[in-house]
């Protein structure tokens, strides 16, 4: 039987791809495509997937002072537990400006001054020791070191720029700190089956080891705020209030925050004089030993143990594409990438054990 020629026949059209090796080509690098478009797309989305891991890092802080309550008191629920850590927080906060404000903000009107002084000193001690510092811009120096302390007072007040961003970050903590499981169970479920299971054993441990992690960083903060305060106040030196609460606060940043801190510290005693200078290198070096020998391990053995270059080299890099709030977020980002990893490592060497 002869077919008529009018019947139309199937044949290949100009975009179909016939060739097995073409076919698979392309289809990596459709793979490829779309890992680009993603990566482009996580650049563009940035802030706001900076400011939902500030949630989550958030919320691990307040999960982390519930359960220190429930110790204290089982059987309050968990909600009323919440309200109470964010209470406390608030009203901590209300103290700071309301009584301890106009003492701090004086102190900050008076710290530029007293680094350009001690930069000026500098620059002359130098040049009596054969240093050519002429062409030393110490204006420049000033500005750039008080502006990253004002960057991070800053953000971490919430009270300028960074508001919007704040408030953001404590609405979505305290929504992921009330149903952890909702959202739990939600990713889990955009995962294939056979993923789940390791996705919730996976997010325990993160949950775990970022509030480890994030209560060492607490500790250490209120440490060495209280201590160096309280160290500087006895031997009176000038703006003991401020330089507790940006040692406090810097602690937040390991690596960086406290050898700012530290050169702020020790300028500011120089200019006071040579004892209360060498007095205020003292109290640096005891503060962060106690920090990094005591604090610092007790909570590691804990949580996970992170490279300070690691660390370091996070920082930079965060702190380059995100700014003062991926500086801050580089070390819980970091964690729990790493736990990720060794789950994964961990499955894999399961699979071959079965196979």
């Amino acid at each position: 039987m002869q077919m008529d020629e009018c019947e139309p026949t199937a044949t290949a059209g100009p975009t179909d791809i016939t060739d097995n090796l073409v076919r698979r080509e392309a289809k990596k690098a459709a793979v490829w495509l779309g890992i680009a478009g993603l990566f482009a797309l996580a650049v563009l989305l940035a802030q706001p997937i900076m400011v939902i891991i500030g949630g989550i890092v958030f919320a691990a802080m307040i999960d982390g002072g519930q359960r220190l309550i429930a110790r204290v008191l089982p059987r309050i629920p968990r909600s009323f537990r919440i309200v109470i850590v964010l209470v406390g927080t608030l009203a901590f906060l209300v103290w700071v400006v309301i009584f301890a404000g106009g003492q701090i903000a004086a102190q900050a009107a008076e710290l530029p001054q007293v680094i350009q002084t001690q930069l000026t000193r500098l620059s002359a001690w130098a040049e009596g020791h054969g240093v050519n510092v002429q062409n030393l811009d110490l204006q420049n120096i000033a500005g750039q070191v008080l502006g990253s302390v004002g960057q991070v007072t800053r953000a971490l007040g919430g009270v300028l720029n960074g508001f919007t961003t704040a408030f953001l970050i404590l609405i979505l903590s305290i929504y992921f700190v009330l149903e952890p499981d909702l959202y739990r169970r939600g990713v889990a479920w955009m995962l294939p089956e056979d993923s789940r299971e390791h996705w919730e054993t996976t997010a325990l441990r993160m949950g775990k080891s970022l509030r480890m992690l994030l209560f060492g960083r607490l500790l250490g903060m209120t440490v060495e705020g209280v201590a160096t305060w309280a160290l500087l106040a006895w031997w009176g030196v000038p703006m003991a209030a401020l330089l507790g609460l940006l040692t406090g606060l810097l602690a937040f940043l390991p690596n960086i925050g406290a050898p700012i801190s530290g050169a702020l510290m020790i300028m500011v005693g120089f200019s006071g004089g040579t004892e209360m200078g060498l007095f205020c290198i003292a109290v640096y070096i005891v503060v962060q030993t106690v920090d990094g020998n005591v604090i610092v391990p007790m909570v590691a053995r804990r949580t996970v143990d992170l490279a300070p270059a690691l660390v370091l080299g996070a920082q930079l890099m965060f702190g380059l594409l995100f700014g003062i709030l991926g500086l801050m977020l580089a070390d819980p980002i970091v964690a729990m990438m790493k736990i990720m990893l060794e789950r994964q490592a961990e499955r894999n060497s399961a699979n071959r054990v079965d196979s």
